[in-house]
C-alpha cells in the first residue's frame, strides 16, 4: 500500500468574518459558533487561481520534506474546477515533474481525498511508483452566492499537498465507499452559483456516515477504541457532534478545527490531518470519513508503519 509522508496546506491571507454577518442572516454568535463551528472564512483573491492554490500548497511541502520533484512518479488533482487541458497536467508543468510522472485529475469534492488516496494507492503498487503528490483545491467562494444563508457562512477557500510514499508512513488497510446519487441535487452548482438543501445533506450523513464506520470495522475486526484520531469532513460543528454521538465517540479523539478557515471541501481532511501526523506513532490507528458532493462519502483505516 502507499502511506502518506508529509502535508503541505495554503490558505488565502483574506478573512471574512461571519460575525459581522449575523445581523444580515438574523442568527447569533452562539449559532456561528455552536452550530456552523465557523467564526471567518479563508477567501481567496480575485485573480487566485486552482493552480496557483495547489502551487504554494506545494511550496509548503517542501519546506517540510525532502524530496525532489524528478522522483515523483503520479501526480493527482482532485477538484470540482475541471479545465481544459486537466488540472494536473498544468501543475506538472509548474512544478517540473519529470515527463515518465503520470497526471490526471478526479472530480470529487468533500469525498475526494478518500476516493484519491485509494486510487493512487492501487495506480502507484501496479506501476511500481515510488513517490506521487496529491493535491485539493475546491474554492467555493468563486460559486457561493454572498446572499444565501445556507451557504455564506459555510465555506472556505484552501489547498493542500500530499507525499505519498510506497509502503511508508500513515498506510490505508481497508476503505468503504458508496453513493446516493439520486439526492445529487441536494449540493450542486445551478446556473452558476452552489446550491445546497442544508437538511437533506445533514441527513445523508447522519445516516450515511455511521453505518460506513461500523461497515468497516466489523470487516477489519478493529475495535473502536483502537482508533486513536477520528478525522471526519468539516461539512459543521452539528453535523460533526452528530456522527460523534451516534457513533458514541469521545471529543477527545474527535478532531473538529475550522473556526478561522471555513469548510474546505476536499482540503478539509488533509488540512486537520497535516498539524498532527507528526503526534501519530508506528502502530497507531486512524479513521477518515470524507461524505458530501454526489451524494457520496469515502471512509478509510490507516496505520502508521
Amino acid at each position: 500500500m502507499v502511506g502518506i509522508l508529509e502535508i503541505g496546506c495554503y490558505f488565502p491571507e483574506r478573512r471574512e468574518s461571519n460575525l459581522d454577518l449575523a445581523e444580515k442572516f438574523d442568527v447569533t454568535e452562539e449559532f456561528i459558533k455552536g452550530k456552523i463551528g465557523v467564526s471567518e472564512r479563508s477567501v481567496k483573491a480575485a485573480t487566485e487561481t486552482v493552480l496557483d492554490m495547489c502551487g504554494k500548497a506545494f511550496a509548503n511541502l517542501i519546506e517540510k520534506a525532502d524530496v525532489s520533484p524528478d522522483a515523483i512518479g503520479c501526480c493527482v488533482v482532485v477538484t470540482q474546477n475541471p479545465g481544459l487541458p486537466h488540472a494536473s497536467a498544468v501543475l506538472h508543468g509548474m512544478l517540473d515533474l519529470p515527463e515518465s510522472c503520470a497526471a490526471f485529475d478526479i472530480s470529487l469534492g468533500c469525498s475526494g481525498y478518500v476516493y484519491a488516496l485509494s486510487v493512487m494507492s492501487s495506480f502507484m503498487q501496479q506501476q511500481g511508483i515510488e513517490y506521487g503528490l496529491l493535491f485539493t483545491a475546491d474554492p467555493y467562494s468563486t460559486i457561493v452566492d454572498p446572499e444565501d444563508k445556507a451557504t455564506a457562512l459555510l465555506f472556505g477557500d484552501a489547498a493542500t499537498a500530499t507525499l505519498l510514499k510506497r509502503d511508508a508512513g500513515l498506510v490505508p488497510v481497508g476503505f468503504d465507499f458508496g453513493t446516493l446519487g439520486k439526492e445529487y441535487m441536494s449540493l450542486a452548482r445551478v446556473d452558476g452559483t452552489l446550491s445546497m438543501n442544508g437538511r437533506q445533506v445533514f441527513n445523508f450523513a447522519a445516516k450515511a456516515i455511521p453505518p460506513s464506520v461500523e461497515r468497516l470495522l466489523n470487516r477489519l475486526a478493529i475495535p473502536r477504541e483502537a482508533i486513536r484520531d477520528w478525522y471526519f469532513h468539516q461539512g459543521s460543528r452539528y453535523i460533526v457532534d452528530t456522527i460523534m454521538k451516534r457513533l458514541g465517540l469521545s471529543e477527545e479523539k474527535m478532531i473538529f478545527d475550522i473556526d478561522g478557515y471555513g469548510n474546505t471541501v476536499s482540503s478539509s481532511i488533509p488540512v486537520l490531518l497535516a498539524t498532527r501526523l507528526k503526534a501519530v506513532a508506528p502502530g497507531d490507528l486512524v479513521f477518515m470519513s470524507g461524505f458530501g458532493v454526489g451524494l457520496s462519502w469515502g471512509s478509510a483505516v490507516l496505520k502508521k508503519v
